[in-house]
């Protein structure tokens, strides 16, 4: 990476910690979503501490079944980024008033409930029971809240007549319209992974954390194109990116064709008093000529 991107990393990721003081920008929430599909790292860098500090040996599970009194720790570490979003959010309710800002606060407010019941849950040792149960209705909230503001704010699509089904009127990938429809069934398929923790039998827990990790990893690469899409196609449609501004009249081209003759006497009307301005000019040239060779 260039110096100039290695800073803007660290500009913009520093800012995020600071979430609330200041203007949220477009990059701002954009790098706070990235975050939120990175649970699966931050919440485990508490599990790598673990293992670094008790050592690789046969009772290195110990830090990833039953994360104990300390299951804190790693739940703040991975409702972290949640938490900032939903800073974000309010803040920007804050400065322009728009309760869609709250509503999407909302949905990682669920969030952090959905996986808080998550490590309670694990904390118990994953037993069926009344957390069970509870963390399985807010996943089940939260996923179907994240997963419709994805297809309808985020990405914008599921809009009426659309000329292809289910997507927008303005798309940008005209060569590739099946990857919509591929986005659009993978994202909300993913939204629901969680399910791969609730069978008792099947791969060992940590293989499937992993692969719901990953696969989240690759919905938001997924969710940024559409997204940068979104928001690029919303700058035009405002004329914050733009480069032709309509003009505020009709310009009717016939009727300045038809007006030849009024064309020939201005072009005329602008040669004579091109002449007579050069004429002026050599004249006043002159003058000045004489009246130096006279001071002279």
């Amino acid at each position: 990476m260039f110096k100039s991107s290695r800073w803007w990393l660290i500009k913009n990721v520093s800012k995020l910690l600071t979430s609330g003081m200041h203007r949220v920008e477009f990059a701002d929430f954009w790098m706070g979503d990235q975050f939120c599909s990175l649970v699966f790292t931050l919440s485990n860098l508490y599990y790598v501490g673990c293992v670094y500090t008790t050592g690789i040996d046969a009772s290195w599970r110990q830090c990833t079944s039953h994360p104990g009194p300390r299951w804190g720790v790693t739940f703040l570490l991975a409702s972290l980024p949640l938490l900032v979003r939903l800073v974000q959010s309010v803040k920007r309710w804050v400065d322009s008033r728009l309760i869609t800002h709250l509503i999407n606060g909302g949905k990682y407010g669920s969030g952090i409930i959905q996986y808080l019941f998550y490590f309670l849950w694990r904390e118990q040792g994953g037993k069926r029971g009344p957390i069970f149960v509870l963390w399985c209705i807010f996943a089940t909230n939260y996923s179907l809240y994240a997963g419709s503001w994805d297809l309808l704010m985020d990405w914008s699509l599921l809009r009426p007549h659309a000329p292809y089904p289910f997507l927008r009127p303005n798309l940008l990938y005209t060569n590739n319209i099946p990857f919509y429809y591929f986005a659009i069934v993978t994202n909300i398929l993913i939204r629901f992974i969680w399910v791969l923790y609730i069978p008792e039998d099947g791969p060992d827990f940590i293989l499937r954390t992993f692969i719901a990790g990953f696969l989240e990893a690759l919905r938001r690469w997924q969710w940024n194109f559409l997204r940068l899409e979104n928001e690029h196609l919303g700058n035009i449609d405002q004329y914050r990116v733009t480069r032709e501004v309509p003009l505020p009249y009709s310009y009717d081209a016939a009727s300045h064709d038809s007006d030849g003759e009024d064309e020939d006497d201005a072009h005329d009307h602008r040669s004579i008093a091109s002449r007579s301005w050069k004429h002026g000019r050599r004249d006043s040239v002159s003058e000045h000529t004489t009246a130096a060779e006279v001071d002279a």
